[in-house]
């Protein structure tokens, strides 16, 4: 999903900070100027607004169910909410279902009243509208001096309802989506993909349809992975590599962050980063897959589809797009 389209992307904050001038750093204890970027990537403003956001609960032709963000358009994955730390927002949560359902969020701050759960009567019961609040936080000392974490990650929500007190048929069917909370000065992509490995399918897709992303050779592209259902996987990506850490992004020369191309995941973990789409490798048809072999082996597995400025991609051969490809 291209930054510069916002169709199923909630964008909650704005504005574009840049730096420019010489970085000074220093690397045992030698000085080293480096100089700015020639066009530096635009970074994430400063948090403290208040959101107002509208979220559905539908069903979907085909028995699944989804989240949206105006009646008749819910999606698998759901909408796209992004958050900067300091942030609240209010989400008016109407379910247009004929079950009760809920909106429950991993990562940031809330009440019992929006814990989203039937066991303290925070969900929504069929037809009925209710606001759920979301607050966030910058890091920061607590009183007796231990550092308390800030907000900023890559989270979810998703039902806490539909089938079972646990959400696990809501779940299934596809009641889930991507929350990314960013800090003040965060460099901002300029497209986001949300992968969600959800038992054997990928954004409840099976193998062959599983969806593929598209990008072009110097993209700045931030993957959003998410595991729901039964089974640990592992997220794989060819030709393409990260740090292990909150963004994916190297600090600087001093960042001992492991760098990795395949990291385990498993039920309600969610994690994230950015790369440049054919850094050092070019353009090309690059997988992502389960590197369980069994998964990959029943289709868990997809396409990045990174092309050349001309828009070709080597190695591939074009074919009409379907529902399940992202651009």
């Amino acid at each position: 999903m291209d930054r510069r389209s916002f169709n199923r992307r909630m964008l909650v904050g704005g504005g574009v900070a840049a730096a420019t001038g010489v970085t000074s750093l220093s690397v045992a204890g030698i000085a080293e100027s480096v100089p700015a970027a020639e066009n530096p990537p635009p970074t994430a403003p400063a948090g403290g607004q208040v959101k107002h956001l509208k979220m559905y609960a539908e069903k979907l032709p085909d028995g699944q169910m989804g989240y949206g963000s105006e009646k008749g358009k819910a999606s698998i994955p759901g909408p796209m909410i992004e958050l900067i730390e300091g942030d609240t927002v209010h989400i008016e949560f109407e379910n247009t279902m004929d079950v009760p359902a809920s909106l429950h969020v991993h990562g940031v701050d809330y009440d019992v009243a929006n814990d989203g759960t039937k066991l303290n009567k925070s969900h929504v019961e069929p037809g009925g509208t209710r606001t759920y609040t979301w607050r966030t936080h910058v890091a920061g000392k607590r009183k007796d001096g231990t550092w308390r974490p800030g907000s900023a990650g890559y989270w979810h929500y998703h039902d806490h309802v539909v089938g079972t007190d646990h959400g696990t048929g809501g779940i299934r069917k596809g009641l889930y989506g991507p929350l990314i909370v960013r800090r003040k000065g965060d460099i901002l992509p300029d497209k986001t993909f949300t992968i969600v490995f959800n038992d054997m399918t990928i954004n409840n897709k099976p193998g062959h349809q599983s969806p593929n992303f598209h990008a072009t050779v110097g993209d700045r592209v931030e993957i959003v992975m998410i595991t729901h259902g039964e089974y640990y996987h592992t997220f794989h990506i060819h030709g393409h590599r990260w740090a292990d850490n909150r963004t994916g992004l190297l600090e600087g020369p001093a960042d001992h962050s492991r760098v990795i191309d395949n990291k385990i995941t498993g039920p309600a973990d969610s994690f994230g980063f950015q790369m440049i789409a054919g850094e050092h490798v070019g353009a090309g048809a690059w997988m992502y897959h389960c590197h369980v072999q069994s998964h990959s082996d029943m289709g868990m597995a997809g396409l990045f589809l990174v092309a050349k400025p001309d828009g070709t991609i080597p190695g591939y051969e074009p074919h009409h797009p379907t529902e399940h490809e992202h651009s």
